[in-house]
């Protein structure tokens, strides 16, 4: 596509990247970009991830790594709300992409003199408020909760606060600056400092946001301090909880939605090569109310508010219960089947036209590796396709949903990011791009088109972390079961030879051997030794010896097909268990291993003689016996018969097993 794109021809595309978006900041402008985008027909692709909850680094790299999915080039423009990313690096990522994509780039509330921005003056604004407190309530101890160090309006707004202080020669003291993240949590840390500070309390306390003079008015009241008759309180943004909180909140207003549809309309005008200026300063309005005790901005009526709390707490309440439901569905999950066949009830009440759930193959990879291979359990337990960025060459899509009804969609390269994303006969609507991980471990994401539910929703984060958190542990309870089988084989099965060795051998009889004591029925016991196997290594090699033991054991494994348990004993020994056994069976077992053994002598044509000694016991046990005491009986008489035989193998033997 690109800038060259003909209006009248094609559909445009423009990419959002936005962190956090179930903040009244973000949604505010998605609400403005939905908004001009519908009425132009635009299709909007909205790389969301939700980063800085509880300052898990792991957790955020996890979640901005959806934004090394979006191919910007094969967009029309994209729209950065970059300073709700928080990790710096990503930011730079971001801004890299943008830079490299030779696509219409507007930057919100971050000025960049290579991309169109639109902002607000936030020196301006924060110099007003601070003002209103000195000059109309005459106050001098005023304290300030900012944001993050790294981001712009922060940083303005909190050299705002500096500048009117020292213009009226009141003191800035750093003790009453508290440097938080724009989270709710630093209202309440910050006035929990200043009750702790040898300072004397201040007279109001400006936040460099809303959420965090909420959090900071709800401190103070649990310690007795009233607001405002105690301490004013200000914040910034004006967003809907701030203005019908109790006290209401004195802020800032910004025209959210006015941002989103300028940034369109700045990538549209880009697109027809329309000259503009680089720049967009909006304006702001400072909005007094109840927090610092002006009570000049009007209230919501109180039926309206009724309504739509109640609005806002019944559609909550559907929200935990389906988000509860799936977590406890797909907490019993453990096979990708069915997973995705549980998954399928919680994608039509969200509401949306389309669902795909994208997974890395390498997802798939580290749980099918082959069971065969040496280093199976080392690549299992530590995979080497563990991917923290990016994303597999291939997306597979073990779950797809279309217009009513789940659908079948292949394998597709990541570039895609989805397949047919940008076919022309695609109605214009909005996808939302989310990532899937555990961590910092990338699994893949989903895309949801034309659902309400990500921007209305507290609750659509935790509804995507279900996903991601229940789909790791299926995938653990894969690798562990086939750790355990792994680990099972190794502690049963003789590795040479791929017959039980003597744990398998105990384990595998002991039922059989327990019923025939309790029902008093007979048992046998058949020892074998290969002959001649010293002097096949000494004239042909180990490897060759080896070949020996395996043809050996495949003898065994052919001939005992009649409820017989088979074992390499050690070394060239082999023993055969069988149980309610006769003589007759045992006589007719033995010629079956020696018509077996003389077949691969004439039909193999190798340089030696596969031959065995053996011999059997037929008992019924006595409670308390020992399997393995018959297991020394049968030994003996096979040695009985191997010195019958004449060989002229030397054996010692001990009488021991």
């Amino acid at each position: 596509m690109g800038g060259d794109v003909m209006m009248s021809k094609q559909k445009i595309h423009i990419a959002v990247i936005v962190s956090t978006i179930d903040e009244e900041y973000q949604s505010g402008i998605l609400e403005g970009i939905r908004q001009y985008a519908f009425a132009n027909r635009i299709t909007v692709e909205h790389f969301v991830a939700f980063g800085n909850i509880g300052g898990d680094v792991g957790h955020d790299t996890g979640e901005y790594n959806i934004f090394s999915l979006a191919d910007l080039s094969r967009f029309d423009g994209v729209i950065l709300v970059i300073n709700t990313v928080q990790l710096a690096d990503c930011k730079e990522r971001v801004l890299t992409q943008a830079r490299a994509s030779g696509i219409p780039v507007v930057c919100v509330d971050k000025q960049d003199p290579e991309f169109d921005t639109i902002c607000i003056d936030n020196t301006r604004a924060m110099h007003a408020m601070v003002e209103h407190f000195v000059t109309r309530h005459g106050m001098t101890r005023i304290n300030y909760v900012s944001g993050p160090a790294d981001n712009i309006d922060a940083r303005e707004r909190l050299q705002a606060y500096r500048d009117v202080l020292t213009q009226h020669g009141i003191p800035v003291e750093e003790e009453r600056i508290y440097h938080g993240t724009f989270q709710s949590r630093d209202g309440t840390a910050a006035v929990a400092a200043f009750l702790k500070s040898p300072l004397e309390f201040p007279q109001a306390i400006v936040c460099a946001n809303d959420n965090m003079a909420i959090a900071a008015v709800n401190a103070l009241m649990r310690h007795g301090v009233r607001v405002p008759e105690d301490v004013a309180v200000s914040g910034f943004d004006n967003i809907y909880n701030a203005r019908n909180y109790a006290p209401a909140m004195t802020s800032v207003e910004r025209p959210l939605a006015r941002v989103g549809q300028l940034a369109c309309q700045k990538i549209i005008a880009r697109l027809r090569g329309k000259p503009l200026e680089r720049e967009t300063i909006l304006e702001t309005r400072l909005c007094f109310s109840q927090s610092c005790g002006c009570c000049e901005t009007p209230l919501m009526d109180t039926d309206e508010f009724k309504k739509h709390n109640y609005g806002v707490l019944e559609s909550f309440s559907l929200d935990v219960s389906l988000v509860s439901r799936m977590s406890s569905a797909l907490a019993e999950c453990d096979s990708l089947e069915e997973y995705t066949e549980r998954l399928r009830e919680f994608i039509p009440p969200i509401g949306c036209k389309e669902f795909y759930l994208c997974l890395c193959d390498t997802w798939k990879q580290g749980i099918m590796a082959d069971e065969t291979e040496e280093n199976y359990l080392l690549h299992i337990l530590s995979p080497n396709d563990y991917i923290v960025s990016g994303y597999s060459d291939t997306i597979m899509v073990p779950l797809a949903y279309k217009d009513g009804a789940f659908i079948d969609v292949p394998e597709f390269p990541s570039r895609e990011m989805l397949p047919g994303l940008f076919l022309t006969e695609n109605e214009p609507g909005n996808y939302y791009f989310v990532p899937l991980h555990f961590r910092d471990r990338c699994m893949g994401y989903c895309v949801i088109k034309d659902s309400d539910f990500p921007i209305t929703s507290k609750l659509f984060h935790n509804y995507i972390m279900n996903i991601s958190n229940s789909l790791e542990s299926v995938r653990k309870i894969i690798c562990l079961d086939r750790v355990t089988r792994k680990l099972n084989k190794l502690y049963t099965v003789d590795t040479l030879s791929r017959i039980n060795n003597r744990n398998g051998f105990r384990i595998g009889t002991q039922h059989v051997f327990s019923r025939c004591i309790r029902e008093h029925r007979p048992v046998m016991l058949m020892f074998l030794d290969m002959d001649g196997l010293k002097s096949i290594n000494d004239n042909y090699g180990h490897k060759a010896g080896d070949n020996a033991i395996i043809s050996m054991a495949e003898v065994l494994m052919a001939t005992c097909t009649d409820g017989e348990v088979c074992c390499r004993f050690g070394g060239d020994e082999f023993i055969v268990f069988g149980g309610d056994y006769t003589e007759e069976r045992a006589q007719a077992l033995t010629r079956r291993i020696r018509a077996a053994l003389e077949e691969i002598n004439e039909t193999k044509h190798l340089p030696y003689r596969l031959d065995t000694s053996l011999g059997y016991h037929i008992t019924v046990p006595e409670p308390g016996t020992n399997l393995f005491q018959l297991v020394t009986i049968a030994d003996n008489i096979m040695y009985a018969e191997k010195k019958r035989r004449k060989t002229s193998r030397y054996l010692k033997r001990s009488g021991n097993v």
